[in-house]
Formats: structure tokens, sequence, C-alpha cells
């Protein structure tokens, strides 16, 4: 079977799952349980099309697969599989009528968001439609998503370390001297594991520009598409943080968005 054709298949019948699971458990955060692991499915999928000859789509998978079982571990840890959902939902259904949010849930939550971690992921037809040699453009590309693995893993780990503290002081009837973490990566980023998320899924992206020879073509819509969605999840969640901390708004106006940069 075409792995395309393979991997809309995936992507439809991974939408009715978590659509029906949201209904019944009244749990609307299922997509963000799949979100480390169906991207780096799609490019296995593109891997074993080619009996794994094809070195370009063999790197793209396994950087993939470090990618998503880090964020895994890290979803894992903060209780996402145990039926913690999105506080943004909660936030969202408070603001909408049930039939409303009933309509959110199927075209963005589980429709949008499904295709957008199919987008990202589609780089690889690209290279499959472009055969050629694994060249010093994808070694880049390949060490360039790695660092940035290593960057978004020291950003999870300071907020895990901060949130940890966080919660012990609380526990031991301290009040935390902060609320939210402004130092190290975040010192520079208000969120830099946003910015080394984004860049990772453009430099899977890179793989397919260099065996086309031009970054003009499609499959751009993948990394283009998820900057938008993490430029609005920003803004929201930040509009939510600001209402719970009213000094946000002086870390906001110091502090870098996503790109670290210096503090002004």
């Amino acid at each position: 079977m075409n792995p395309l054709h393979l991997c809309v298949i995936i992507v439809a019948s991974v939408c009715g799952a978590q659509w029906l699971a949201s209904i019944v458990t009244k749990d609307y955060s299922w997509v963000d349980r799949s979100w480390s692991i169906v991207p780096a499915v799609y490019l296995w999928v593109y891997a074993a099309d080619t009996n794994f000859h094809h070195l370009t789509l063999n790197v793209m998978a396994v950087v993939s697969t470090i990618w998503g079982v880090r964020l895994t571990f890290n979803f894992a840890r903060r209780g996402g599989y145990t039926g913690m959902e999105d506080y943004r939902w909660e936030v969202l259904r408070q603001k909408m009528t049930p039939a409303q949010f009933q309509i959110f849930n199927v075209f963005f939550i589980v429709l949008y968001q499904n295709l957008l971690l199919l987008l990202i992921a589609l780089p690889a037809e690209t290279v499959l439609q472009h055969p050629g040699k694994f060249g010093i453009l994808d070694v880049v590309a390949t060490v360039a998503f790695l660092l940035c693995t290593v960057g978004e893993t020291i950003a999870d780990q300071q907020q895990w370390n901060f949130q940890e503290d966080k919660r012990a002081r609380r526990a031991a009837g301290q009040e935390p001297v902060e609320q939210f973490v402004t130092t190290g990566l975040f010192k520079n980023s208000r969120h830099p594991n946003y910015f080394f998320e984004i860049m990772q899924w453009w430099f899977i992206f890179m793989y397919a520009a260099v065996a086309a020879g031009t970054p003009w073509i499609w499959t751009i819509a993948g990394p283009t598409l998820l900057t938008v969605l993490f430029a609005g999840s920003t803004r929201f969640t930040e509009s939510i943080t600001r209402g719970r901390y009213p000094h946000y708004a002086e870390y906001q106006q110091r502090v870098s968005a996503v790109i670290p940069w210096f503090t002004r």
C-alpha cells in the first residue's frame, strides 16, 4: 500500500478513536496522549515502505522516535496518562455552550490537531519522491534536530524542577517566592520548550527541502501550521496565566515570547 494512503487510514482511525473516547469519558485530552507517538509512526511507515533501504527516511524515523520517547516521558511524569485533562479546555467550556464546545472538539481538538501531526511528518513524502544520497545538509539537519532535543529536554527539566520545588514549599506550608519559572532558559524565552519543538519539525522539513532542492514545496504546510498553532496556543495560555498572576505581564514585557533573545 502507498505509505501516504496508509498514513491517512491511520490518522482517520486515530481521529475516530479519540473522538469516541472524548464522548465516553468527557476527557478531551486524548490528542495530547498521542502527540508524541503518531508522528514517529508515520515516519516509520515511510521508512518501512523502502524496506529501510532509504538512509534519509531511516534517520528521520530515528530522530523523531528520540523526540517522541523524550516527550512521552515528560508528559507521563506530569500525569498526562492518568486522566489529567488540559486545563485550557475547562476554560473554553466555561466560555462556550455545550454544542459549541462539541463542534470545537470535533474540528479543532480531534481533526485539526491530528491532521497537523500527519502534516509535520509528510516531508517524508517529499524525500520518498526525490531519491538521493544522504549529504552534508542532511547531517546538519540531523545534528540541529538533536541539539533542539537537548534544548527542549533542558527546558522541560527546568520547568519540572521549579514545579516540584513549588509543590514541596506548599506542602510544607510555605508560599513559593515565584509563581512561574523565570530562570535558566526561561530567562531569555517565556516558552523555550515551544521554540525547540517548533524548530525540530522545521529541521524535519529541511530533509525534504534538501531532497527537492527547494523549500517551496507543499510539505512546508506541516511546520508552518505547527508554528501558527504554537503562536495561538502561546497567546491563549498566557492570557490565562496573566489572570492568575498579574505580575506575569511584567515578565512578558522583559522576555521574548518564544524565540530566545536578550532580556529587556
